[in-house]
């Protein structure tokens, strides 16, 4: 497969494909892939949909998780993500870059370039990791007035309405607000920072036939729990926002330092990738065939007659 021949591409959007697994019987397990090449590995070992955490994006350009980045550069990594893996994906919409309108915008600019659902969350800038203390929180008007436009504004997109409030309000006030921005229209609630087993059944209990997002982030505030607990306790999705960031910039680190130490690479061969991988990570074949069956060269079967020239 390659983005570039467009018999390869899905044949349904983003957004309807999405739906259909949400529709299912078995939880979404999304995997948060930082770049192409993760989304490319994550499908190989069988995932059928991603999400792209503001973190791991924020991370990955030596950034902060503050708010800093723009609607475009989260839709270079939307673009190169979808296009290497052709697999729906979740985007992180943090707080919607503003307010109505660029709330609207955001919603736009992400599905054309090619994010099947975005979450919006309901802190004020400067926005903080929903695992971080002291998060400051947008009325529950205002943030069910983003979800609005975000739906006023989407064509197949799924909407994700993520609450932080449970820090600062308790469950009763992230159920609350859940169920506002639910009849704002929001397909799915995403109750972030939960802190217990008893916090993420009650949470589901009080809100029945409401699709619900779990984030499994590590180093968090949650413990941990695999995908099928997480189903059993009434989800409908799971995350693992910034493993694949994690886990490459660990291994960054480690090469770095052998090679600041050692001056060679050598050692670490065995941790490595090799080229035979890499290429087939990233379908290179399949691109070298595809070029070389347009560009071959063809010769005419038939040499055509020298035609004459008259003057006029």
């Amino acid at each position: 497969m390659t983005y570039l021949s467009g018999n390869d591409a899905p044949a349904s959007p983003a957004g309807t494909r999405f739906r259909t697994l949400l529709d299912g019987k078995d939880i979404m397990r999304i995997p948060g892939a930082h770049n192409g090449q993760a989304a490319l590995q994550a499908k190989d070992a069988g995932f059928e949909t991603l999400y792209l955490s503001g973190a791991a994006m924020s991370a990955s350009m030596g950034l902060p998780d503050l708010g800093i980045i723009t609607i475009e550069d989260v839709c270079f990594f939307i673009r190169q993500i979808t296009r290497a893996s052709g697999l729906p994906l979740l985007v992180d919409g943090d707080t919607g870059y503003g307010e109505t309108l660029n709330v609207m915008h955001m919603v736009r600019a992400f599905e054309d370039a090619g994010a099947a659902a975005v979450h919006i969350e309901d802190q004020i800038l400067p926005k903080k990791c929903g695992h971080l203390n002291d998060k400051k929180l947008a009325t529950p008007y205002e943030m069910a007035q983003k979800v609005a436009a975000a739906v006023k504004a989407r064509r197949k997109m799924v909407i994700v309405a993520r609450t932080d409030a449970a820090g600062s309000e308790g469950l009763e006030g992230a159920v609350a607000r859940a169920r506002l921005y639910r009849e704002a229209g929001a397909d799915a609630i995403f109750p972030e920072a939960l802190t217990s087993e008893e916090m993420f059944r009650e949470f589901a209990r009080r809100l029945p036939d409401v699709p619900l997002l779990a984030n499994m982030t590590e180093f968090g505030r949650s413990p941990f729990f695999t995908a099928e607990q997480f189903q059993a306790m009434g989800y409908r999705m799971v995350i693992w926002p910034v493993s694949s960031l994690r886990v490459a910039n660990k291994a960054q680190a480690d090469l770095y330092r052998t090679l600041a130490q050692k001056g060679s690479t050598q050692e670490l061969l065995p941790k490595m990738q090799t080229r035979e991988e890499l290429y087939k990570t990233i379908r290179y074949y399949d691109y070298e065939a595809l070029d070389q069956s347009i560009v071959a060269t063809v010769l005419p079967s038939v040499i055509p007659e020298k035609q004459s020239c008259h003057a006029a």
